[in-house]
């Protein structure tokens, strides 16, 4: 009999939501996604001290002051553990610009070209990269010159359907929309509702932007990510790409039976239509729209804080080997 994980494979392209390579490889993942805080928690064990080391002295041979080098360093760990993870996957790695960055488009693209020009020196081209940048307005502008560029991208910290209308108009590669962080936001500001199964709000925000990309012929891939439970990923069998946690792989691994396929491309083309909308080079509107979407607003910006909050903590650890 098989797993709910071959199953799903059935449907979606499952990806590993994992800093630690070590687990990755059982579940046969296509891709991988990390950012500051997998990394952060990847680095705490003793099985990657070796990389860390890497890095430091990688930074070292390239000069400066302290800063400049914890700073390469920090970059060039992000590489490493990038390049660790492709040699178990036929796919792509996502690899996540400095949060701090998140409101500077320029700032932004140039630290996605120096995270490309690692990835070269360490023998991996940038048909296998998604640089992962937050879904603000400035993330996006700089995205769309970036795959302009031929460098493909992978928007996160996505919450509101505007911001995922934005990143079709830009042409953005891959959207990643977090589901349990919205379920999270939900179930703090109004808690006495039933969020199960196909009530989930993160959910049906997934489902939503599947059906307007499909109706409306938008190739940006949707990945759902950042999943509390089996359930809200069943709900999602079909969608483009699933981002999972290896606790949740796992559980999926060790379920037997069959899960009905949920989000189709001919069903979502004849759904309720959606009005098409646009936010092409309209900041105003875009930030109108995310302000009116107050559990997008919140989580953004949350989630901005708390990456950069991590990368700062990794940043302190790396600083200690100098």
């Amino acid at each position: 009999m098989s797993t709910v994980l071959d199953s799903l494979k059935q449907y979606t392209t499952v990806v590993s939501d994992s800093g630690d390579f070590n687990s990755i490889e059982q579940y046969k993942p296509q891709d991988a996604t990390t950012n500051p805080s997998l990394i952060l928690a990847a680095v705490k064990q003793p099985e990657y001290a070796k990389l860390v080391d890497e890095a430091v002295a990688y930074a070292k041979k390239q000069g400066g002051d302290k800063e400049k080098q914890v700073n390469v360093a920090c970059d060039q760990l992000l590489c490493q553990f990038g390049k660790e993870i492709l040699k178990l996957i036929p796919g792509r790695v996502s690899t996540e610009v400095d949060a701090r960055l998140s409101f500077d488009t320029e700032a932004t693209k140039a630290k996605a070209h120096s995270l490309i020009a690692m990835y070269k020196e360490l023998g991996i081209e940038k048909e296998r990269i998604l640089i992962k940048i937050a879904s603000t307005f400035q993330g996006i502008q700089a995205a769309r010159s970036l795959e302009k560029e031929g460098i493909h991208c992978n928007l996160t910290l996505l919450f509101g359907f505007g911001q995922a209308v934005a990143c079709a108009e830009a042409g953005v590669t891959l959207i990643s929309p977090f589901v349990g962080r919205i379920l999270d936001w939900f179930k703090a500001n109004k808690p006495d509702q039933d969020y199960t199964g196909a009530n989930d709000p993160g959910v049906k925000s997934v489902q939503k932007i599947y059906n307007y990309y499909k109706q409306h012929g938008y190739k940006t891939i949707v990945m759902g990510a950042s999943f509390r439970n089996t359930d809200e990923i069943k709900e999602l069998a079909g969608c483009d790409f699933l981002t999972i946690a290896p606790a949740l792989l796992d559980k999926l691994y060790k379920e037997n039976g069959d899960i009905p396929r949920k989000l189709d491309p001919s069903t979502a083309a004849s759904s309720a239509p959606q009005e098409k909308v646009s936010f092409v080079d309209n900041e105003a509107e875009f930030q109108w729209t995310l302000l009116q979407e107050k559990m997008a607003w919140d989580k953004l910006h949350e989630g901005i804080v708390k990456f950069a909050q991590d990368a700062d903590t990794l940043k302190e650890i790396i600083a200690g080997k100098f």
